[in-house]
């Protein structure tokens, strides 16, 4: 009767640990606020500063679920995340676009290459026809 129930027992604890674990570093990972927004499409390039309301509606959002990251503020597309350095890029496996930010603890050394890097934190580059539109911004 004791294997019975310490197997029992057993068997609900693996369950719990097994749900708990698959929690761990879900949610928002990285929550971006654009400055300027950047519009090409081959004919054209218009550059505007993003203030204020306009920031947070084009702000950048990444989750993670499980093991799967996604472009929350971009429909939910699945990302792939790559890291190299002092970069972590996040490609769409729709080829819709891509995200690239510095890590925090590596901003400094990162600041070193150019004046894009010492001001911005992150660029979000989406794909639309033969048109794109890229954000840089600061990671909130």
């Amino acid at each position: 009767m004791f294997k019975k129930i310490n197997i029992s027992a057993l068997l609900l604890v693996c369950v719990f640990l097994t749900q708990g674990n698959s929690q761990e570093g879900e949610g928002v990972i990285l929550t971006g606020i654009p400055a300027i927004k950047i519009y090409e499409g081959g004919l054209k390039r218009i550059v505007e500063d993003i203030k204020d309301d306009k920031a947070l509606e084009c702000q950048c959002i990444i989750t993670k679920v499980g093991d799967k990251y996604f472009w929350a503020s971009r429909n939910n597309i699945e990302l792939i995340r790559i890291q190299s350095g002092a970069f972590v890029t996040f490609v769409a496996t729709s080829g819709a676009g891509y995200i690239r930010f510095i890590l925090p603890d590596m901003k400094e050394a990162a600041s070193l290459i150019d004046d894009t890097e010492k001001k911005y934190d992150y660029v979000e580059h989406m794909l639309l026809g033969l048109r794109s539109i890229t954000y840089y911004g600061k990671i909130k």
